[in-house]
């Protein structure tokens, strides 16, 4: 009876303090995640800058100069054409920069690269993505060779930009980047602040099973992002169907624990 006791008293503690399958650090891998094949739509013609999938969409003159601009994370952005294939963008938060991006078009105009360096809000290290498009459709007669609409095909990130370290209990989440971001939440359908990033933005958690969330983010008082984010069973793979609620754009994307 003892000996039984003593294991009871020695499992208990295992199973009140079990952790959370969504504990650990996760690295999304973009080969095996699903992008949205909704088009990008924009285009630089007239010397105006137009982002037509943009949400809101912008509209700004394309002369280098701090153009406002509302909606965005940036309340500025910039815009300058390098030459008839290239076009570079800076986006800022009040003077601050938040990213600077180039457009190049390839020689036959099927393709382009987005090459960014993204500025966190906190100060910390920037990072890099690049990403690979395949045209749609042609832009405006007479606009520049980026103007259209395109398909993303594939991303490559600097590890920053896909790193995630969750952390869990029977009531709540948190969750941090290398980037600064960062929010605690409970399971209970409130709003909590997520920090660390230049919109104004909070995020709600719904527990969906034993390894499933829902996660809303809110972006100035209204939905932008919902996703759905399961665990696998044997906790090395966590699955994200994000819905961009404000463009309409639905990806897969696939984080592995590290």
């Amino acid at each position: 009876m003892k000996k039984l006791l003593c294991v009871v008293m020695w499992v208990l503690p295992v199973m009140l303090f079990a952790q959370s399958p969504f504990d650990g650090t996760w690295k999304t891998n973009m080969a095996e995640s699903k992008l949205s094949q909704k088009p990008y739509v924009f285009s630089v013609n007239n010397g105006m800058y137009d982002c037509e999938s943009c949400a809101p969409k912008i509209n700004v003159k394309a002369d280098g100069q701090d153009q406002p601009v509302t909606g965005q994370p940036y309340d500025t952005i910039a815009v300058q054409v390098v030459d008839a294939n290239t076009i570079h963008a800076t986006g800022k938060k009040a003077g601050k920069p938040t990213f600077d991006q180039t457009r190049t078009a390839s020689t036959d105009g099927k393709m382009l690269t987005v090459s960014s360096t993204n500025y966190p809000a906190d100060g910390s290290q920037p990072f890099k993505a690049e990403s690979k498009w395949t045209r749609v459709s042609k832009g405006p007669a007479g606009s520049s060779a980026i103007s259209g609409s395109w398909r993303i095909q594939n991303v490559n990130e600097d590890a920053a930009g896909l790193t995630t370290t969750w952390k869990g209990g029977s009531d709540g989440l948190s969750m941090s980047t290398p980037t600064g971001e960062s929010w605690e939440a409970k399971f209970d359908g409130k709003e909590y602040p997520v920090k660390g990033i230049y919109a104004n933005e909070t995020v709600s958690l719904k527990k969906l099973g034993d390894r499933a969330i829902e996660v809303t983010y809110n972006r100035d008082g209204k939905i932008y992002s919902a996703q759905k984010i399961t665990v696998s069973p044997d906790g090395k793979k966590m699955t994200t169907v994000s819905d961009n609620k404000q463009t309409g754009r639905v990806s897969t994307l696939i984080d592995e624990k590290q």
